[in-house]
């Protein structure tokens, strides 16, 4: 395991200009809302997973350099917490000591810490799998479940931690609406990076290939997933008025009203997906 004197060699600066690089919202998030003391590591479990993300969406990587990638990154997640048998990756890079110090940080060994980890790494494996390849519609829901419990797990863990929130079915859906707004928003580009957002079983029904985005077909599948995401926005509002913490409310429905104009815009245009919002 690494010393404090080494992980204290990482420039401070480092996780927050990683997120403020990557997305104001997420920085300003953490700057205003998240709960005093908490708001270092908050920095460094996003840019932690926002340098994952963009070293496996590298052009150049074989799915075998991705895979060994993902497999490096779990072995450190296991050393951090300690898992029996597990070997540490040696000659880690800055932002490999920020999850370090994030790990050896959370002596409570707290529940909605690991439930962020290890769901926003599954996401990890699965996206360094999937990539060239059509997903099923089973794939597609495990992929939605892991994104919204990470998320959500993180606005509870980071935002107003001591306070209650329903624990029920409808804790991830404001979440899984994010995401499969996030997904549609995306689509040119995660085609073009050779990522399917559409399950084999709607390419099916419909009689599309995952690339025939301006077809018919795809146009409904649109549809009902934009359909899908207003549902899961309007339950996901009428949880976040039963949680307790008024800074938690507040991220949750920013979160929302971030997403929530995207599904707007695709109904206005046929549902036909841009480019880019």
């Amino acid at each position: 395991m690494l010393s404090q004197e080494q992980i204290l060699q990482v420039n401070p600066n480092l996780a927050s200009s990683i997120t403020y690089a990557s997305s104001r919202q997420s920085f300003y998030t953490v700057l205003f809302l998240v709960d005093r003391g908490l708001k270092e590591d908050a920095f460094k479990a996003y840019a932690y997973f926002r340098w994952l993300d963009d070293q496996l969406d590298k052009e150049s990587l074989k799915k075998s350099e991705r895979m060994a990638i993902v497999k490096r990154e779990n072995a450190l997640i296991d050393q951090c917490y300690g898992v029996e048998g597990s070997a540490p990756p040696h000659n880690l890079c800055e932002e490999e000591y920020l999850l370090v110090d994030l790990l050896r940080g959370d002596q409570r060994k707290a529940d909605g810490l690991r439930l962020y980890i290890r769901n926003l790494m599954a996401v990890m494996v699965f996206d360094a799998e999937r990539r060239g390849e059509v997903i099923s519609q089973q794939q597609l829901i495990n992929y939605e479940k892991w994104l919204a419990t990470a998320v959500t797990e993180a606005l509870h863990f980071y935002i107003g931690h001591n306070g209650s929130s329903p624990q029920d079915e409808t804790r991830y859906l404001a979440a899984t609406g994010a995401h499969i707004t996030h997904m549609l928003r995306d689509t040119h580009e995660d085609i073009a990076a050779g990522y399917y957002n559409i399950p084999k079983e709607a390419l099916e029904k419909y009689c599309i290939d995952p690339q025939d985005i301006n077809s018919d077909g795809y146009r409904q599948y649109v549809k009902s997933r934009v359909n899908l995401a207003r549902e899961y926005f309007a339950i996901g509002r009428h949880y976040l008025s039963k949680v307790q913490n008024l800074r938690c409310r507040l991220a949750g429905y920013s979160y929302i009203a971030c997403f929530a104009p995207i599904l707007n815009t695709i109904e206005r245009d046929g549902w036909l997906l841009r480019p880019s919002y």
